[in-house]
């Protein structure tokens, strides 16, 4: 069982940034695509962005040039650095670990909110 640990979130006006990191408790970290989504109230939840084991970055249309993701394999660690933050960005966060097709795990969440 993988553990992922959100943080980061918080209540940011709207044009400002905030970075989002997600921890994880394991050794094999270097074998997973990690992820980013995000729910909205009274919304599925939605892809944001992710990174494959090459470090090939994926992008919603939505936040394509506000938002980039990155990890760090030596810390166990992804992160989502947000930029030019609209009101339509505030949600609930969520990390996520794919493990090809074998696995996948989901952080607890973590709260973004843009408001003036």
């Amino acid at each position: 069982q993988v553990q992922l640990v959100e943080s980061g979130g918080g209540l940011v006006q709207p044009g400002g940034s905030l970075k989002l990191s997600c921890a994880a408790s394991t050794n094999n970290f270097a074998l997973y695509t990690m992820g980013w989504y995000r729910q909205a109230p009274g919304k599925q939840r939605e892809l944001v962005a992710t990174i494959s084991v090459s470090y090939s970055p994926n992008y919603a249309d939505s936040v394509k040039g506000r938002f980039t993701i990155y990890r760090d394999d030596a810390k166990n660690t992804a992160y989502l650095q947000m930029n030019s933050l609209k009101p339509e960005d505030t949600a609930v966060y969520y990390c996520n670990a794919q493990w090809g097709s074998l696995a996948e795990w989901w952080g607890q969440g973590t709260q973004v909110t843009v408001s003036s």
